[in-house]
């Protein structure tokens, strides 16, 4: 998918968002408006966030939804949104007090499922 961005800021007011009904606490939140392939206007919201060795599995599973319902609530938006990029600092959570930083890219999603 091609991207046009506009610029877009750091909100350090922004440190929870809920995918599917599961909050994250998260830093170095980021949204901006884009132009999808079509030249239509949607949002994109990047943001770091901690995976404990106890969350992992369950986080992961989460992430491979890949679409998700998308709240922010210190911002009042809610919108669909699909994964457009994602790292983590570790695979292998399964250790015993390990810790991942996990980075994560959402697109909203504008077409129906």
């Amino acid at each position: 998918m091609a991207l046009t961005t506009f610029k877009g800021d750091v909100d350090k007011m922004v440190d929870e968002v809920i995918l599917n009904d599961v909050p994250l606490h998260v830093t170095d939140f980021l949204t901006e408006n884009v132009k999808d392939s079509e030249g239509r206007e949607i949002r994109k919201v990047s943001f770091n966030f901690k995976v404990t060795n106890s969350e992992y599995h369950d986080i992961t599973t989460l992430l491979y939804q890949m679409v998700f319902d998308l709240k922010i609530p210190q911002s009042n938006e809610e919108f669909r949104a699909e994964i457009f990029n994602y790292a983590t600092s570790v695979t292998n959570l399964y250790e015993e007090n390990a810790v991942g930083d996990f980075s994560l890219v959402l697109l909203e999603v504008n077409d129906p499922e």
